[in-house]
C-alpha cells in the first residue's frame, strides 16, 4: 500500500517555525520530510532543500539548505531545522533547532544549539508509528477529496538512493474566482515514497502564486546511527526565563 504524509496531519513537533531575520536565517518551513518513529528500520541521511519564493514584485528568490535526519532501531528520531541561504551562497546553513523523539517514553525534546539549551515534554499524541494517510483519504484509497478540482496521478516506480520509491502527483485546480490572481491556478504536489524506509524520499510542491519547493533525501546509510544523536548533548541545560524564545 502506498502511504504518504499529510502536510497538515503531521505533528507540529516536527515543524520548527519560520525566522523573520532575512534569507540567511530563514528556517525551512512548508512541506517537510517527516521521519516516522518506526522501530527496526535504522537509517541516517540528509534532506536537500531547494526553494523558490515569488516576491510581490514578481521576482523570484531562490534559497537552499541541507539538514540531517536519522532514526535508530528503537524508533527514536532526529529532525534538524537549518537556516536557508541564497542559492548562490557557499556558506553552510546554520542549525536552528533539533527535534528528538523517543516513542518508547513518548518524550519530545527540542535542542537549541546556539544557546546550548533544551526543553522536553511527554506528549499525549505522539507521531504515528505507521505512515498516516492524508486527511482527505477516501474509502477507495484516493488521497484527495473527490471533486471536480482535484485529481491524482500514479507516477509509477523509480529508484532513489538505492531503493524503489513509488510516486503520486496530486493536482488541485483553483478556479479564477478564488485564486486571488484573477485566473485559474494549478497547484501540484509530488510524493515519492519508500516502503522500505517508510518515509517520503522526495516531495515536490509547486504553486505559481507563491513558488516551489523540492525536498530530496540523499546520502542515505541504513546502518545503526550513533546513539548520541538521539540524546541531549553534554552541557545543555534547561533555559532560564530570559533565554526562552
Amino acid at each position: 500500500m502506498h502511504r504518504r504524509f499529510s502536510l497538515t496531519a503531521i505533528s507540529s513537533l516536527v515543524f520548527l517555525g519560520l525566522s523573520t531575520a532575512g534569507p540567511s536565517a530563514l528556517a525551512q518551513a512548508g512541506p517537510d520530510i517527516f521521519v516516522t518513529p518506526v522501530p527496526h528500520a535504522p537509517f541516517r541521511g540528509m534532506v536537500k532543500v531547494e526553494r523558490s519564493i515569488v516576491q510581490p514584485d514578481g521576482s523570484v528568490l531562490r534559497l537552499k539548505t541541507a539538514r540531517e535526519i536519522a532514526r535508530d532501531s528503537r524508533g527514536r528520531i532526529r529532525n534538524e531545522s537549518r537556516s536557508m541561504v541564497p542559492f548562490s551562497s557557499n556558506q553552510g546553513p546554520q542549525i536552528v533547532r533539533i527535534h528528538l523523539f523517543d516513542p518508547e517514553t513518548r518524550t519530545s525534546i527540542m535542542l537549541d544549539p546556539q544557546a546550548h539549551t533544551f526543553t522536553s515534554m511527554t506528549v499525549n499524541h505522539p507521531p504515528a508509528t505507521v505512515p498516516p494517510r492524508l486527511l482527505y483519504a477516501s474509502p477507495t484509497g484516493s488521497a484527495l477529496p473527490p471533486n471536480e478540482f482535484a485529481k491524482e496521478e500514479d507516477l509509477g516506480m523509480r529508484e532513489l538512493e538505492g531503493g524503489p520509491v513509488h510516486g503520486v502527483r496530486e493536482i488541485q485546480t483553483v478556479p479564477a474566482d478564488s485564486s486571488g490572481v484573477g485566473k485559474e491556478i494549478v497547484v501540484t504536489d509530488e510524493y515519492w515514497y519508500s516502503d522500505d524506509l517508510r518515509i517520503n524520499m522526495e516531495i515536490v510542491h509547486n504553486d505559481p502564486r507563491s513558488g516551489s519547493v523540492t525536498m530530496t533525501v540523499t546520502q542515505v546509510t541504513r546502518s545503526e546511527p550513533d546513539a548520541a544523536l538521539f540524546e541531549i548533548p553534554e552541557g545543555y541545560k534547561r533555559p532560564t526565563a530570559g533565554q526562552m524564545r
